[in-house]
């Protein structure tokens, strides 16, 4: 079941918001259920990769061992 959120914005990026959903034919709320969505799933890639630079276990290479194991030359 869908839950109702309410937040403040800028009047520049409500206005923004507007002309988006305008020009697109899409409402304010599908847009920003759709900013969302990326954003937590950029964050969510974001959050891996930070894991992985910590971890001590997991070897990093240098870009030439990788161009290597990927069979590039440059």
């Amino acid at each position: 079941m869908p839950v109702s959120i309410s937040l403040r914005l800028p009047e520049a990026t409500a206005k923004a918001l507007d002309e988006l959903a305008s020009a697109t034919e899409r409402s304010r709320t599908y847009l920003i259920r759709k900013a969302l969505e990326a954003y937590m799933a950029e964050y969510a890639d974001y959050q891996v990769a930070l894991d992985r630079l910590r971890d001590k276990d997991d070897p990093v290479i240098s870009s030439t061992e990788l161009r290597k194991r990927l069979g590039r030359k440059h």
